[in-house]
This record gives C-alpha cells, structure tokens and sequence, in this order.
C-alpha cells in the first residue's frame, strides 16, 4: 500500500513537471526604458514563435495607441489563412508594470487574464522591437516595415540565444 502511494505521488510529480513547463530560466532582461509615446503606431510582425491564437495568420500587424486613460490600445491584425484572405482583428488593452520605464507591459484581450508583454529589445529610433515573456514559449520579432535587414534579425537572433530563446522555433511571417 505504501509503495503505492509512492508510485503515485511521482507519477503527479512528473505530470505537474511536464504540464507545467517548469522550466528555470534566467530571469528575462528588458530594455532599460521605452519611451512610450515613440512606441505608439503600427508595428509589422516580422517573426515569431507560433502560436495557437494565431493559426493561418498572414501579414500580421500590432497597433497602438495611447489613450487618456491609464492603458494603451492594442489592435492586432491579420489576413487568415493567404496574404489575400479576410482580415482579422482583435482589440485589447496593455497597462505599464509600475517601475519598469515602460519595458514591462501586461496585455489583456480578454477579461480577466493578462498577460506579459516585456520589451527585450529595441532599436534605438524604434525601427525594430522584440517582444518576449519570462516562460521563453511566447515571442514576437516586430519592425516598423513589412521587411528587416537580414543582417539586423541575425542579430537580433543572436541576442536572443543569449537570452536562452529556442529561436529554431521562430517562423517568419509573410506579408
């Protein structure tokens, strides 16, 4: 009986483990500050690790917005499934994480879940950004243009295998 219950107890041990992505990361470096209102318009989603709410997303694009209340409005846009097919769009919300000079953002499209939107890197006239979260499962290479200079996303990716990112597993987008 005893044996049983010991069988038992790591067998859910190993479960939470592989259903929980435990993983021990380092913790996530942002960039030391964004000026917010220089992060505002239209950003082009150059790569980024797929993701289910984004399944068959073509030409994908993030648009914000400050407004005069304590948030910046999120659209984010897609063609599902072709560079030809209907648009899509989402709307939500990003608060700035107190003391973080506006690198850390959480992101709310549905109430009442946020989640991290961390700044990890930005080019210093805001040509580029890239957008990580702590878990390394969520990323999004962004660029003001629908291209980026291969020499510059090979940096880019570079910086991000310093910050433990499993960057195989970007995807770039079409537009």
């Amino acid at each position: 009986m005893k044996s049983n219950s010991v069988l038992l107890k790591s067998i859910m041990i190993m479960c939470i483990g592989i259903f929980c992505g435990c993983n021990h990361y380092k913790p996530l470096n942002t960039v030391s500050s964004v000026d917010i209102e220089k992060y505002m318009g239209k950003w082009y989603e150059i790569s980024t690790i797929p993701q289910r709410f984004q399944k068959g997303c073509h030409c994908t694009t993030a648009e914000y917005t400050l407004t005069d209340k304590d948030f910046v409005k999120v659209l984010n846009s897609c063609k599902k499934d072709s560079v030809n097919g209907s648009v899509t769009q989402i709307e939500g919300k990003a608060f700035v994480v107190k003391n973080s000079n506006n690198s850390k953002l959480t992101v709310q499209f549905f109430w009442p879940i946020k989640a991290k939107y961390w700044i990890i890197d930005l080019a210093p006239d805001y040509s580029y950004a890239v957008i990580g979260h702590p878990n390394r499962k969520y990323l999004w290479i962004l660029s003001r243009t629908t291209q980026l200079d291969e020499s510059t996303y090979q940096q880019i990716i570079s910086r991000l295998k310093e910050q433990d990112f499993i960057t195989d597993l970007l995807v770039r987008t079409v537009h």
